[in-house]
């Protein structure tokens, strides 16, 4: 394709095609972040997007790493969530841990710890705890069996 200058030169327009940025795993493992921690402070897609000053959508592609997240926008994200911006860059045990949880069943997962995080009760948390493990050690041995 050929444009036309002031000078009346004719100059080759160069048209590049756009590749399809590769998702790494530090862009999947900072989406699994943001999530978790949206999810540990019991906010909708929605409510961070509005909070941000962007759709739902867009909260939805950093979490999926379908949208890189700039340096700003880790910044703000840190900033709602409340927690520091090393969080989101961390390799936190705890972090991988739920996301690993959330990732099993996210449906029922989300319920189980939306519902845990509401008992006041260290006690009652305490016996919620052991009653799941105690469910879980006897269902891991029946599938054996």
């Amino acid at each position: 394709m050929r444009k036309s200058t002031d000078s009346g030169h004719t100059a080759q327009m160069v048209t590049r095609k756009r590749t399809p940025k590769r998702i790494n795993r530090s862009d999947v493992e900072l989406g699994h972040r943001i999530r978790v921690l949206r999810m540990e402070k019991n906010l909708t897609q929605l409510e961070l997007g509005a909070m941000l000053g962007v759709c739902f959508q867009q909260v939805q592609k950093y979490e999926t790493a379908r949208s890189r997240v700039t340096a700003n926008r880790l910044t703000q994200i840190a900033e709602v969530l409340r927690v520091p911006l090393t969080r989101l860059y961390g390799d936190d045990a705890t972090t991988r841990e739920v996301a690993s949880i959330l990732a099993m069943d996210s449906a029922f997962s989300l319920r189980l710890l939306r519902a845990y995080s509401q008992i006041k009760s260290r006690t009652v948390q305490r016996g919620c705890v052991l009653l799941m493990e105690s469910i879980a050690a006897n269902d891991t041995r029946n599938i054996h069996e």
